[in-house]
């Protein structure tokens, strides 16, 4: 068996293809663009019995992979941590080139069996696109209204309230009269700001029901768990992909980022937050956990317990947040199941 890896680029891929004893069989690079897969394909034929290993399979690497798939190749997705790994601890291969790191691909590809197997684009990219769209115009309505609340703290006397909206910021501004050229040039400027908070507004009331549409496509029953809107439900799905390749609850939390880091140091035992996982995932956890901690419930009744145990506000939080990790693996779980 030959394994393929590749170093992809906005610009250029290159490949090295090696056996299994880890002896370079050749390499090349061809250029990113529509003839992208005819060349790969055209080269590798030297190689019958083969596979594909590309680093960063939901990156850079994303179309290519995808096109393997679809051409019938078996591609995995190797971690640019783990290839750079590689490349650092093998003799020989530590100077940073586009060769070494293809080489470095191949060789993590062929020596761990942990790898995910890319397999065709379904539903779940749907949701990972629907996701960022809203993560984006979210973003862009909290910066607008971070603008808008500056420039009202120099128009209204003590500015405004921290939850702000566009018709807060619109009714103190219909009493305001500008008499100075620089009042008179700061207030269409502040309209300017409270019209686009409105379209923001509006375009995330339908980025929400577009994932609405399309969760109802999807068989899960995540929304009967506390606290689990259709935003989060559309980041767990998306972000956890097939919950089989997680062992248990706790490989979960890891992944989430929920599950904290041992930073033990001889009799010492500590623990710290980890900084690392999946953000996204762990972003959701957040969402449910303030969610639930808005309302009476089984969610506010642990916090306020961890409260009364000498836990500050965060570490509660945060402990609330790995039981929420937990439960919603155990209903991703169930919902595989059935």
């Amino acid at each position: 068996m030959v394994v393929i890896g590749i170093d992809p680029h906005k610009g250029s891929h290159t490949a090295v293809a090696i056996d299994e004893d880890e002896t370079k069989l050749d390499e090349v690079r061809v250029s990113a663009d529509r003839r992208q897969l005819e060349a790969l394909r055209s080269w590798a034929t030297a190689f019958p019995e083969r596979s594909w290993a590309i680093e960063s399979a939901n990156g850079l690497g994303a179309l290519l992979s995808q096109q393997l798939v679809s051409a019938g190749e078996e591609v995995f997705d190797v971690p640019p941590t783990l290839s750079a790994r590689v490349r650092v601890l093998g003799t020989g291969k530590s100077q940073k080139n586009d060769p070494n790191d293809a080489l470095s691909v191949a060789i993590a590809a062929l020596r761990s069996d942990r790898l995910r197997l890319v397999v065709a684009e379904d539903h779940l990219a749907v949701l990972r696109l629907l996701w960022n769209r809203h993560k984006n115009l979210t973003s862009l309505h909290t910066q607008a209204v971070c603008r808008l609340h500056a420039l009202l703290a120099v128009i209204v006397p003590g500015g405004t309230r921290r939850r702000l909206s566009a018709e807060k910021a619109a009714a103190g501004l219909s009493g305001f009269r500008a008499k100075t050229a620089v009042e008179k040039a700061r207030k269409p400027q502040a309209h300017d700001l409270v019209g686009g908070v409105r379209r923001l507004d509006a375009l995330l009331k339908a980025s929400k029901r577009t994932i609405v549409e399309a969760l109802a496509a999807v068989p899960t029953s995540l929304g009967e768990l506390s606290g689990v809107g259709p935003v989060a439900t559309c980041i767990i799905l998306a972000h956890t992909g097939d919950v089989g390749r997680f062992g248990s609850e706790d490989n979960y939390a890891s992944y989430n980022a929920t599950a904290p880091i041992d930073t033990s140091s001889g009799p010492r035992k500590r623990h710290r937050l980890n900084p690392r996982g999946n953000r996204q995932l762990n972003h959701a956890m957040h969402i449910i956990a303030f969610s639930q901690l808005s309302h009476a419930g089984p969610g506010r009744d642990y916090y306020e317990r961890k409260i009364a145990e000498g836990k500050t506000q965060k570490e509660a939080v945060r402990a609330l947040k790995r039981q929420i990790s937990d439960v919603v693996y155990r209903q991703l779980v169930r919902d595989a199941q059935r």
